[in-house]
Order: structure tokens, then C-alpha cells, then sequence
């Protein structure tokens, strides 16, 4: 099955920052002891260890700028009750998500979704499961006034809520100019500190770039088994969530499950959510998905949409089966759990602010 992309939208400016470099040539990597057969076969050029934020040309990043969103991201005052902030769904210690299967908003409520990791949230060119909002500062404005995520009422009350702190007026006219405490100025501030919660030098990173003996055997194991199961049909390029580079606002989709007549899928209820179907309303969108990242994987339980699977053992099954229609063996999975985990990277350290 090919990918499903949406049409085609013009391209909009942007300025590429390049933080890694190209990959390394086949040929090295397979000096692993695979000979012709080595990773450098079949990979791509883009799988793992280059990553190119795309910064939009209108919200450059500034120190001001990431110091004035990290506050924000942090700020539960930015919720109806002040009891939500952006880190309460998207821990940045648990991963930058918050290990439930759907998060709890204001007064309790629940959604359906499970968080999606914020950490390299900045390779995506679309947000959210369903690929709703197309860039990091659309995806910002929702939660705020979601009902059942920070519920305020409107964009309004989110404007007059900072406008009441004087520590921020005076950081937002530095930053973006006098009087620009507006929605879209809140929303690019958050969008320009989540550009910089970037994991790097993953072992599997290490790998690719030169040092044979970074992953064991089996992790190694792990890697071939994910080649060879078809997992690269829909994780592939440097986040493991889509070819690079796709215009600002065109996810990578995938349809999931493919195979519906597995046990597992009905077992984690995998069928009811219409996925992109429920954005579009057009029924080749039904089960529609954009594919997460597998970076950090190990460490964002419970999987899928709903959250719904409780391991990392039990997601890869329910993905072989419902994405292949292969059923993997005990040893499969024990391999291919340890590769994914040497996808886990180093992030930079990040402390909660001194909130104005």
C-alpha cells in the first residue's frame, strides 16, 4: 500500500537549520560484519541521524523568544482554573508526553487521544494524530481552549489572562514589539522553545555515523527485523515518521490498521477512532493517521492513538500484525523492543522557569 499524502500545497519559505550531518556511506556501515548485506542497503538516505528543523521565515528564533516560550509551555495559568500547562500533558521528564492512555484536562475531562510526544515534535509539518493543525504555532492555539485540555473560553480570555502579568507585557514588547501580546504572538513564543526540545546522539545515531560497535547484538537483530517486518513502509527518514522534506502543513499518513481481522485489533480498539476521516470527512481518511516518531519510544508508554497498549513488547505485535500481517516471534520482539530503545536520545536538560 503507498503512502497516503495530501495534495500538494505550495511550498513557503523557510530557513533550514541542519543540526547533524549527512549520513555516512553504506559501504562503512557495513563493515558492521554484514557485508554486501549491511545497513547501508535498502536504508535511504534519510533514515535517522540528519534533522533539519524548518523554521517559518515570520517566527525566527531568539533567546528572548525560547526564554519568553518556555515560560508559557510551563505556565498553568494559561488554563481556565490554572491547574494545566502544556508540560501537564507533554511532560518533558516523561518523555514530553505523560504516560496515560488520554490525558486529564481541567476539572478531569478526558479526551480520546493519546499525548503525542513533544520532544522532535519540530520534524513534523503537521500536528496532532490526525494532522490537523499545520505547524507547531497552529497546533499551540488549540489545547488552550479545548474543553477538555485547558479549557478557557476563547482566545480572548487567553490574551487577557497574559496581558494581566506585567512580567510578560514587558518580555512581549521586547521580543515582538509594544502592544503585540496577541493569540498568534502567544502561539509562535511556545512554537519557537518546543523547535529547540531536540534529542540527539541516540546509539542507533552513533551508529550510522561511523561507531560499528554502538549497537549490540541484539539491538542489530532488532534493526534487520525492522527492515525485514515492513516496518520501514512508514517509519522511515531522520525521525522515523515520514520522508524529508514535506511542505509546511503535509503530514506523512499512513492507514492503521491495514489487516482489521486481527484479534489484537479489535482487543485495543483500534477501529473506533476515524483518525483523519474525522478532519477531512473523506472516506479514504478513515484510519488515517500521521506516523509518530519511534525516537524516544521506549519511554512515551502506553501506544497508539487511544493509548490503549500498554507496552513496548505488546505495540510492536499489534504494529506487525495490523500494519504486515506478520506475527513475530518471541525473539522478534525482544530485538526489535531493544533496537527501538537505541533510539532513545541525549535531550538537553530542562528545569522548570521562574514564572513572572
Amino acid at each position: 500500500m503507498k503512502p497516503f499524502l495530501p495534495a500538494p500545497r505550495k511550498r513557503a519559505l523557510h530557513v533550514a537549520i541542519v543540526v547533524a550531518l549527512t549520513a555516512v556511506s553504506g559501504s562503512l556501515l557495513a563493515q558492521r560484519g554484514m557485508g554486501g548485506g549491511g545497513m547501508g542497503r535498502g536504508m535511504g538516505g534519510g533514515m535517522g541521524g540528519m534533522n533539519t528543523v524548518q523554521v517559518p521565515a515570520d517566527n525566527p528564533i531568539t533567546a528572548e523568544k525560547v526564554e519568553l516560550g518556555k515560560q508559557l509551555y510551563f505556565d498553568p495559568r494559561l488554563s481556565k482554573d490554572g491547574s494545566i500547562s502544556c508540560n501537564s500533558c507533554h511532560d518533558l521528564k516523561a518523555g514530553g508526553a505523560d504516560n496515560k492512555p488520554v490525558s486529564t484536562g481541567v476539572g478531569g475531562a478526558q479526551g480520546t487521544r493519546n499525548s503525542p510526544t513533544v520532544w522532535n515534535s519540530a520534524f513534523h509539518n503537521a500536528q496532532f494524530w490526525d494532522g490537523r493543525a499545520p505547524s507547531l504555532e497552529e497546533q499551540a492555539k488549540g489545547p488552550l481552549v479545548n474543553p477538555v485540555e485547558m479549557a478557557m473560553p476563547s482566545f480572548d480570555a487567553v490574551v487577557a489572562r497574559v496581558k494581566a502579568v506585567p512580567g510578560y507585557v514587558t518580555q512581549f514588547d521586547k521580543v515582538f514589539g509594544k502592544n503585540s501580546v496577541n493569540i498568534d504572538n502567544i502561539a509562535k513564543a511556545i512554537a519557537t522553545y518546543e523547535r529547540t526540545l531536540i534529542s540527539r546522539n541516540s546509539k542507533f545515531d552513533n551508529f550510522r555515523f561511523a561507531d560499528k560497535g554502538a549497537l549490540n547484538q541484539d539491538e542489530w537483530a532488532g534493526f534487520q527485523t525492522f527492515r525485514q517486518a515492513g516496518c520501514m513502509e512508514c517509519h522511515m527518514g531522520p525521525d522515523f515518521s515520514g520522508p524529508p522534506p514535506l511542505a509546511r502543513g503535509d503530514g506523512f499518513y499512513q492507514k492503521f490498521p491495514r489487516f482489521a481481522d486481527s484479534p489484537l485489533v479489535a482487543q485495543y480498539k483500534l477501529l473506533d477512532d476515524g483518525g483523519r476521516y474525522n478532519v477531512t470527512k473523506q472516506e479514504s481518511d478513515r484510519h488515517v493517521y500521521r506516523v509518530p516518531t519511534l525516537r524516544n519510544v521506549k519511554e512515551t508508554a502506553p501506544y497508539f492513538h487511544n493509548g490503549l497498549v500498554p507496552t513496548l513488547d505488546e505495540a510492536v505485535k499489534v504494529c506487525a500484525k495490523g500494519g504486515s500481517n506478520r506475527d513475530l516471534t518471541q525473539s522478534e520482539v525482544t530485538s526489535l523492543v531493544a533496537w527501538l530503545g537505541a533510539l532513545s536520545g541525549e535531550k538537553p536538560e530542562q528545569k522548570a522557569p521562574k514564572l513572572p
